[in-house]
């Protein structure tokens, strides 16, 4: 039984501290310890927010600039009261007004509300690329919030799993397969530990038989695919990971021919074999059981509910594949690939755009419990990464990205680098067309001239 608490006793303790100069550490120690006993309050914890005051932060602008790339990338900025921004991207190769059109829903609210914000806004999403707009509100609304808490993103998101993510390389096609093995072999030599080949069907239509009237492989033509998926196999290994993407317009038994084809060369997955797969687990579902190649898709479905939830709980493929902003952004993805691991189902996440997106997603891949990788596109573009001054560079190295620990998404651009790579004139430019309602679902926008139900003319509301 623990004693009562004798002050008396406290004091000579303190007075035996004093005496010796090394005493007063430990005497500081146990004061505060006895301070608490007597019910003290405890010193003020410092302050999480050092950049705002959370309460009273409110969007005032979102403005946008497009960067021409490979794929051009639509950059959006959302402007707060207390000079607090984030930053996020519409698709690559989409284009702004999918994020600018909805920018009235946008100003005035708290943007440390997202999830509000977000529902308010969901029915302006969809299918394909057209409506990323969505996304990439949902990723600078993150970064705002990481920068005013004084976090990095992914402590909002749960816990850090891994310090750093595997990126997977994209490699663009060629006829040749010892040009294409070319290809693979410099992106081997600048680290990359994961690889897929576009290897569209039309690399092989010049040659004889090659392709019918459908513009699908035939067994001769798929013999010329494989020699070209062998080259980039020979190059990296076969203890690496290769995937295959883009083979044309291929209905269920196209596919499955296909996939028999590449089961030699062990792919870690082959990629969106036939399109709209929100309406058609069934079609995957049926390629997946014929075949020993691993089966991919994703990338043009949005939400949970509205894209994965079919494909995931029917086991119709063998991965899922969620664009980081055409599928949702940060919160939508995280359900989703939550959902896919429930099933044991792992993610890849495909990311064909800037150093915005590419930091956002290794944000939320270090949360998920069974993910596999996040894509780059931009291998060939040397000055993809001198489009920021933050995160540190090299932004990937040796394969893989390390989680950046500055608050929000930790991406600071280079303002005079980003003004060189412009599509069309105007950085973040003011959108002054976009401050009134482009696109809103029902809603009451006031009085309007009419007969009342009592014959009265009025200018008023009677609903």
């Amino acid at each position: 039984m623990t004693p009562p608490f004798d002050p008396r006793k406290a004091e000579l303790t303190r007075r035996k501290l004093l005496q010796s100069g090394a005493g007063m550490a430990a005497f500081s120690a146990a004061f505060r310890l006895m301070e608490n006993r007597l019910g003290a309050a405890p010193p003020a914890p410092p302050a999480v927010n050092k950049n705002s005051a959370p309460s009273d932060l409110k969007i005032t602008d979102m403005r946008a600039c497009t960067v021409a790339a490979n794929y051009d990338y639509p950059i959006i900025r959302i402007d707060t009261n207390q000079g607090v921004y984030g930053l996020g991207e519409v698709f690559a190769a989409g284009v702004r007004g999918s994020a600018l059109m909805l920018k009235a829903h946008l100003v005035g609210k708290n943007p440390l509300e997202i999830h509000s914000i977000l529902r308010r806004i969901r029915n302006s999403a969809g299918q394909y690329f057209w409506n990323s707009g969505y996304g990439a509100i949902d990723l600078a609304l993150h970064d705002i919030a990481g920068k005013v808490y004084g976090v990095p993103v992914w402590k909002l998101l749960g816990p850090k799993l891994r310090d750093k993510v595997l990126i997977y390389c994209d490699t663009t096609g060629h006829k040749d397969p010892q040009v294409y093995a070319k290809r693979v072999a410099r992106r081997k030599e600048m680290g990359f530990k994961a690889f897929k080949m576009d290897l569209y069907t039309s690399l092989v239509k010049d040659r004889p038989g090659a392709v019918d009237s459908r513009g699908i492989a035939t067994d001769k033509g798929l013999g010329y695919l494989c020699e070209i998926l062998a080259a980039g196999r020979d190059v990296i290994g076969w203890d690496t990971p290769l995937a295959a993407d883009h083979f044309g317009p291929l209905n269920v038994d196209d596919s499955i021919r296909y996939a028999r084809a590449f089961e030699p060369y062990q792919l870690a997955w082959a990629e969106d074999f036939i399109a709209e797969c929100w309406l058609n687990w069934r079609g995957f579902k049926a390629i997946k059981e014929a075949t020993t190649t691993p089966i991919l898709t994703g990338e043009q479905a949005f939400g949970l509910e509205e894209g994965f939830r079919d494909l995931i709980a029917n086991y119709a493929v063998d991965l899922i594949h969620p664009d980081y902003v055409g599928s949702g952004g940060i919160l939508e993805i995280k359900r989703i690939a939550d959902f896919a691991a429930a099933y044991g189902i792992p993610t890849v996440i495909h990311m064909p755009g800037s150093p915005i997106g590419q930091a956002a997603m290794t944000h939320l891949a270090a949360t998920l419990t069974n993910v596999v990788s996040v894509e780059h596109h931009a291998a060939d573009m040397p000055w993809w990464q001198d489009l920021v001054k933050k995160p540190a560079k090299p932004i990937i190295n040796d394969g893989y990205m390390e989680l950046p620990n500055e608050p929000g998404l930790g991406v600071e651009l280079d303002d005079e680098v980003v003004k060189k790579h412009l599509r069309t004139p105007g950085y973040f430019e003011p959108t002054p067309i976009f401050d009134e309602m482009i696109t809103s679902g029902w809603r009451r926008t006031g009085p309007w001239p009419h007969f009342d139900e009592e014959g009265n003319w009025c200018d008023c509301v009677t609903y």
